[in-house]
Order: structure tokens, then sequence, then C-alpha cells
């Protein structure tokens, strides 16, 4: 199962997931990110914030969505408010469609330790939901249940 994180800039809360996702992930589960509208790179505090966590960076890069048009993702999962209420291209076609909002870290005002505080925070959250992902059973969820499963996750 492919799974794409997508957000507007592609440079934070989708590189985030897509890195803590395939960390956790079982085989048979890849996850993949980009954006609306991709910065062109990923925010150096973002990487930080996984290799301090112990999750590879490797490979991680800011893209678009027309990064996938060969091969479509099978679930869509904005991160992000801007991106939630943007259509997904057309090529994403079946791909089922879910939105699991999430504040930006890279907003977050004052010292180091404040800003380290939230990016670990934005972290913690991703695993929560990705844990709650892969605990699902797959095999008895039908496409109506998934979605209703993902939106339940959103929640976490």
């Amino acid at each position: 199962m492919r799974v794409l994180f997508m957000c507007t800039a592609n440079s934070c809360r989708s590189i985030l997931s897509e890195a803590m996702f395939n960390h956790l992930a079982p085989a048979g589960f890849e996850a993949v990110s980009s954006g609306s509208f991709p910065k062109g790179q990923v925010l150096p505090r973002s990487l930080s914030t996984l290799q301090q966590s112990g999750i590879s960076t490797e490979g991680l890069s800011s893209k678009g969505n027309d990064a996938f048009e060969h091969c479509p993702p099978d679930i869509v999962i904005t991160v992000c408010d801007k991106a939630a209420g943007e259509s997904c291209p057309v090529y994403f076609g079946p791909a089922l469609k879910a939105h699991w909002g999430l504040e930006d870290p890279s907003d977050a005002i004052g010292d180091e330790e404040t800003v380290n505080a939230a990016f670990l925070a934005t972290l913690g959250r991703i695993e929560r939901r990705c844990r709650a992902f892969f605990e699902l059973p797959f095999r008895s969820l039908d496409s109506e249940a998934l979605k209703r499963e993902l939106n339940r996750i959103a929640t976490l």
C-alpha cells in the first residue's frame, strides 16, 4: 500500500509524516510526500528533528504532485490546513483521500527550546497516527470503513 502525505510546501509536516510512516512501516507499506506548491527544499529543522529522533532522512526531498503521476498512491493524506481544501489532481484517481491536519511547527515563535518542542510535539502526533494506522485490520475493511478509520485517526 502506498500512502502520499501532501502539504502545501512539502518541507515540514508532509516530510515528517513520510519519514515517520516509513520508519514504522511493516513490509508492503510505503509513504511518499509532495506539495501542491513545493518549496524545493526540506526545512533543516525537519531533518534535524528526524535525526534527533533516530529516523532516517535519506532520500527526503521537497517535490510536487507531478512526481507521482505515473505511480499514483492508494491513499492521499493532507496534513496541513492549506491543503485540506485543495482538490487532489485527477491522476490520483481512485485514491482514498483523508485529512490529518497538523499545526505548522515552523510557525513556532520563541527560543531554541520552544521551537524544538513544537517540532517534537508534531512528530509525536504523527507517530501516534501512524501507529494507529498500522493497527487497522486492512483485510476486513472496505473503502468506506477505511475512510471512517482514517477520519478517526485524524483526531488522535
